[in-house]
């Protein structure tokens, strides 16, 4: 770094900083934070976010700046109903004002561990997450992002069993860091990182039989199977909901050929489906189960494992860094956050509060199929996690472009917009609801007109 380029970017980030200590901006401010974001993106991140961004909005140039409960603002005050909550981390709504209040508490204390001395938020958040998770699920390990939790859910599962091949599933999404990936069920996120990890098989999502035979044919040719890993639902496949007993005969297999059984409810799990876990939907405990997304309140990333004791060999008690050792992971402003998070599910009963208001809007899906067969052409869901399916992507983005126009925030999933999610914060307002079914009626109706159905 010249002389230069030093002076230069220390008067840049003077600037921005400015920016973000500033309690108001001016309209030159703004405007020139809209102009140079898209010059930063394309310059300096990667231009073809803004190009995905364009498939939805109609102006890309809409910059986040503030949010509150159930929405979110650009830089001109523009308020946009959130119904996607950032693909689930929403839960509890933006800034909720409880959790925020814990972890200010805890930064006006100390923000990160020493790395040596005994960090006891990290404790405490592993103790409450073993009562509030189902069975005998004892164990945590914390990390940062939902692909990092499924690495440690597969090393794990590795040191516990001895196997060294994995069954995953069709249409799966765990994360894309290489060996969340290597599960992941769709070609397009795979093909330009092969070879991936070589020991895994994939097999059709909710069909048990071929699970079984999977784990069978490999045990008989000699090969040690260390685990199954599923998502309860399939949320980026487009919200694929097994048929009934599948998770409790999957459990039943594991057993009987000795096989870890890994449950991903980084987006399932923390009330998003009507139960605290969408496992405990089918009444089945995993070996090991990873969470995330809503776990931090929308406040802090933090995710992790939980596991039984079986799982935590001597292995793990000789060497406690084998399995990992994230810098980041289970720090005191993440573990703050979470525990808050805790509390406010508890005391407020967000599982409930999502059934009851993710019945709700399945029902008014109902009058809406009803009204637009051509256009809507089904809807599916559990709790707040909910997908619209339409006859094209192409029908797909011109609602989701509508309901953007008309400001409300959604988004199809890695599927493509052919399934519509609708993922709200479970703190929306039944007031905000009702809204957003008005806005969809009209964006379907637009849809239906453009597209002649």
């Amino acid at each position: 770094m010249t002389a230069m380029n030093k002076e230069l970017a220390l008067q840049e980030a003077r600037r921005v900083v400015g920016y973000i200590e500033k309690e108001e901006l001016t309209k030159d401010e703004k405007d020139a934070i809209v102009k140079e974001s898209i010059a930063n993106f394309n310059e300096n991140v990667n231009p073809g976010w803004l190009e995905y961004r364009k498939s939805v909005s109609t102006d890309a140039a809409f910059v986040e700046w503030t949010d509150t409960e159930d929405h979110f603002e650009d830089l001109y005050g523009t308020q946009f109903i959130d119904c996607l909550g950032g693909f689930g981390i929403f839960t509890c709504g933006h800034r909720n004002p409880a959790i925020l209040k814990t972890v200010k508490a805890q930064l006006d204390k100390y923000a990160l561990h020493s790395q040596e001395l005994v960090d006891p938020l990290r404790g405490y958040l592993a103790k409450i997450m073993a009562m509030i998770t189902p069975g005998d699920l004892q164990y945590c390990f914390f990390t940062n992002g939902g692909a990092e939790a499924v690495e440690m859910a597969l090393k794990l599962a590795r040191l516990a069993t001895g196997g060294r091949w994995f069954i995953s599933s069709i249409g799966a999404f765990h994360g894309k860091s290489m060996g969340a990936i290597s599960m992941g069920g769709k070609g397009a996120y795979r093909e330009d990182y092969i070879p991936l990890i070589q020991q895994v098989q994939h097999v059709e999502y909710g069909n048990a039989e071929a699970m079984e035979a999977a784990i069978k044919n490999l045990q008989t040719v000699g090969e040690k199977v260390a685990g199954v890993i599923l998502e309860p639902i399939q949320g980026e496949a487009g919200v694929i909901i097994p048929p009934p007993g599948y998770l409790k005969k999957v459990r039943e297999i594991c057993d009987k050929y000795g096989v870890a059984l890994i449950l991903d409810e980084i987006q399932t799990g923390m009330g998003r489906t009507g139960t605290m876990w969408r496992c405990e939907y089918e009444d089945v405990i995993p070996d090991i189960m990873t969470y995330g997304k809503a776990f931090g309140g929308g406040i802090m990333p933090i995710t992790g494992i939980i596991a039984r004791p079986k799982m935590w060999v001597d292995k793990l008690i000789d060497n406690p860094w084998i399995l990992g050792s994230p810098t980041f992971g289970g720090n005191p402003l993440a573990c703050s956050a979470a525990l808050a998070t805790i509390k406010f599910m508890l005391e407020n009963d967000i599982p409930r509060m999502c059934k009851e208001k993710g019945d709700y809007i399945m029902e008014k899906l109902g009058e809406l199929q009803k009204k637009y067969p051509t256009v809507l052409k089904s809807f599916r869901g559990a709790g707040l996690l909910i997908c619209m399916e339409f006859p094209e992507a192409e029908v797909g983005y011109r609602v989701t472009k509508g309901l953007f126009e008309r400001h409300v925030m959604t988004a199809g999933t890695l599927v493509n917009a052919k399934t519509v999610r609708i993922e709200p914060p479970a703190v929306l307002s039944q007031e905000s609801i009702d809204a957003v079914l008005i806005r969809l009626d009209e964006a379907i109706a637009d849809a239906k007109k453009e597209f002649k159905l």
